[in-house]
């Protein structure tokens, strides 16, 4: 089914915040023309430097002779279909395209009359820069300012022949975010052992075109920032011109290293052996026609994998249809990265002074951090890729808790002395708590292992969702289970060991627990006995093991209590206060799966949504809020309804699913993975092998979909007026397990 969400400007853009996406396997630009010129910034997967930020790869600007975008046929297109921006004017036709099996950017100029064209790499970090706004802190993984200087370094950048070359590569010459934050949370006796992502982190990468020559540097301001120029330009007029930027992440033992390992990704011969600049006249090999064939064949699978396209008179109804895809584009541009999409902004942030008038920083710049992870909002960026096909996508989801799980197992063992992994709500990309959230100021007597924080302290619960995602793409997609289950067994074992102590009826203490970041100093937490149980459950059937029927036997039952006599799911039995404005007494609805259509006790998880006094104050579809993923797994068909259309109504930015910041940074991605999450659970929920089609769609709505479902299953549909009139089950036989109104349930 070939998309049907296609994107065109006939003007250009005002600046960085009237950007498009574009991208390929971990690479992400934001492409705009700006008075005439033609920009994207470049982001990759990875980028993480000393101070543990998310650093932009720098940004490219074109510029043609004559300046035909200023003419009057001005047309900027984003073709989802393949992957790429196209920009034409004046006579003049640019496509952009990233290779999705080779980290390399393409930018293809053909002109109907010979033309001179420039581009220019801007580096903003042609300088060290040393943070004083404590704001801008909140990019890194210090979140404020220290005793000590937090500086940005300067990357390297220079002509090698007629080539730019960039690159940045994190000194060990002091003390990085990674020491400081293994000294101040009391982990040195072990940091030998500890994995750490951040030394000698070098990422970069080469620009250049066939016949264009070093043209000498420039200097300008771009929005709030100083930035440094490197022209390439042609020698001569030309009526065609292809550009080529190599991009390279790697921790290498030296900048040598790093190159010979940029070259080996970009070439189709051998790594070579000797330092780039020694190589100069040897061109990127990588054929593009071979490579833009099979990126384009990558595009085409992954839009047959699932769609959602929905007809309707309500041209706000038409909106999720068009946004939906839109959203999934961004997320499959980090299809194959080693480090997850980021909830807060993903490969597509840009200058932040477009987000918020009041911040004044560079490019850079995004809230809540850079190599830090907040796990209630990655895994809503998540989820969505079950029903969408797109599991290999999950893997760098997986990976990244699997890297920290050595990590998280040592504080178990220097902070408590017993086993399993403790994750926290943020964590870092090597597995500690953030440094500022676990507080170096903690009073004498803390728990050492317990982040001093009244948001955070005790939520290690998060991490099961995870082992939540794992067991479900085994169940999805048959893949091999045994990779993760050491990683799930540690999860659990945590628990078991932290709370080794049982009530009279055998029962864990969970005291003190966290239910989400809102209920804190909880006993008996909800969230983490829903998840326990589900896990557990799903583990006796898939890898039985006495331990699992043991752990089981132990939990204490999901608490209950009651407003206006209804009965209602509590978020635990007890807790101290209220700090945020989660609702984790929903959470057995969504993610754990206890509660919903054709299962036992429906009508008190309805209570709850409906009588809750804190579960209806917090009812909204901003941000991660969930309301329209509780609601359409409750059936509650007109709330699903209107929260999915408020969820995925166009973004305040020029690009319609540019969202947020909402709680967190703009591209909101947990926004977006939210709202998807809700309209898959109106048109199909699961229960191990039973398909439930429609169980929240408003008959008014027609619509024809793909997704997919457990046990390697796609369902096809289309739906109007209510009814099914076409249903394509794959496998077949699975089609006995589909149930719809009409059939099985009304």
């Amino acid at each position: 089914m070939k998309t049907n969400a296609q994107l065109v400007w006939n003007t250009q853009s005002r600046h960085a915040g009237e950007s498009m996406p574009c991208g390929g396997g971990d690479i992400g630009l934001n492409v705009w023309v700006e008075k005439g010129d033609l920009l994207f910034y470049l982001s990759r997967s990875g980028t993480f430097d000393e101070n543990n930020a998310m650093l932009k790869l720098g940004r490219v600007r074109v510029r043609i002779e004559g300046r035909p975008f200023d003419k009057g046929d001005f047309r900027q297109e984003l073709h989802l279909e393949d992957g790429s921006v196209i920009v034409s004017g004046g006579g003049v036709r640019i496509v952009l395209w990233v290779d999705v099996f080779h980290p390399v950017v393409h930018v293809s100029m053909e002109s109907k009359t010979a033309v001179r064209m420039s581009a220019v790499y801007e580096s903003w970090r042609y300088e060290d820069h040393v943070i004083t706004d404590a704001v801008e802190c909140r990019a890194n993984s210090y979140k404020e300012l220290q005793a000590f200087p937090i500086t940005t370094y300067k990357d390297t950048v220079s002509f090698v022949g007629n080539r730019v070359q960039f690159y940045h590569r994190n000194r060990d010459d002091k003390e990085d975010i990674f020491d400081y934050t293994v000294r101040m949370e009391g982990m040195s006796a072990v940091k030998d052992q500890l994995y750490n992502p951040i030394r000698h982190n070098t990422f970069g990468g080469i620009m250049q075109g066939k016949g264009m020559i070093a043209g000498g540097n420039t200097d300008g301001q771009y929005a709030d920032t100083k930035y440094r120029g490197w022209e390439l330009r042609t020698s001569k007029q030309v009526k065609s011109q292809e550009i080529t930027i190599g991009l390279h992440v790697a921790q290498t033992n030296t900048s040598k290293d790093w190159e010979e390992g940029l070259w080996a990704l970009i070439k189709e011969s051998k790594p070579v052996s000797k330092s780039l600049s020694n190589h100069v006249s040897i061109k990127i090999s990588i054929e593009p026609s071979l490579g833009r064939r099979r990126s384009i064949k990558w595009w085409k699978q992954f839009w047959n994998r699932s769609y959602i396209h929905i007809d309707s008179k309500d041209a706000a109804v038409r909106t999720i249809d068009r946004n939906y895809e839109l959203f999934r584009y961004q997320l499959a541009c980090n299809a194959f990265g080693e480090w997850p999409t980021k909830f807060n902004g993903g490969l597509f942030t840009f200058d932040p002074c477009y987000v918020d008038s009041s911040k004044h920083f560079s490019p850079d710049f995004r809230a809540w951090g850079g190599g830090t992870m907040t796990a209630q909002n990655q895994r809503l960026v998540y989820f969505p890729m079950l029903k969408n096909g797109d599991g290999e996508m999950l893997k760098a989801q997986f990976d990244f808790y699997m890297r920290m799980l050595h990590n998280a197992s040592l504080r178990s063992r220097v902070y408590w002395n017993h086993v399993g992994a403790c994750f926290t709500e943020q964590i870092e990309n090597f597995g500690l708590p953030n440094v500022t959230e676990y507080h170096p100021k903690r009073p004498a007597g803390t728990d050492p292992g317990v982040e001093y924080n009244k948001w955070l302290e005790y939520e290690w619960e998060t991490v099961f969702e995870f082992c939540l995602m794992m067991l479900d793409e085994q169940r999805y997609d048959g893949v091999n289970l045994q990779k993760y289950l050491p990683f799930i067994d540690s999860c659990l074992s945590f628990y078991d060991a932290h709370y080794h102590k049982f009530d009279a009826q055998g029962h864990y203490i969970f005291y003190p627990t966290s239910a989400a970041e809102t209920y804190k100093l909880t006993y008996n937490s909800t969230t983490v006995i829903a998840a326990m149980q589900t896990i557990l459950q799903r583990l006796i059937v898939v890898a039985p093991d006495p331990k699992w029927d043991t752990m089981l036997a132990h939990l204490p039952p999901i608490p209950f209590g009651e407003y206006e006599g209804h009965t209602t799911i509590l978020p635990a039995e007890k807790w101290e206060r209220i700090q945020n404005r989660e609702t984790p007494q929903l959470y057995p609805v969504f993610p754990w799966g206890i509660y919903g259509i054709g299962k036992p006790g429906l009508d008190t998880a309805i209570n709850t949504y409906k009588y809750d006094p804190q579960a209806v104050a917090q009812w909204d579809y901003a941000g991660w809020k969930q309301y329209s993923i509780f609601a359409a797994r409750l059936g509650m068909t007109a709330d699903a309804a209107k929260l999915s259309v408020l969820k995925f109504k166009d973004g305040p930015h020029r690009f319609p699913t540019f969202w947020g910041p909402g709680f967190d940074w703009t591209p909101d991605h947990n926004w977006g993975g939210s709202a998807m999450i809700g309209v898959q659970e109106m048109l199909l929920q699961t229960d191990d092998r039973k398909i439930y089609l429609l169980p929240a769609w408003p008959g008014e709505w027609d619509v024809s979909f793909k997704l997919h479902a457990p046990y390697q299953t796609t369902v096809e549909a289309v739906v109007k007026g209510g009814k099914v009139v076409s249903l394509k089950v794959t496998p077949k036989e699975r089609e006995k397990d589909v149930i719809y109104p009409g059939r099985g349930y009304d």
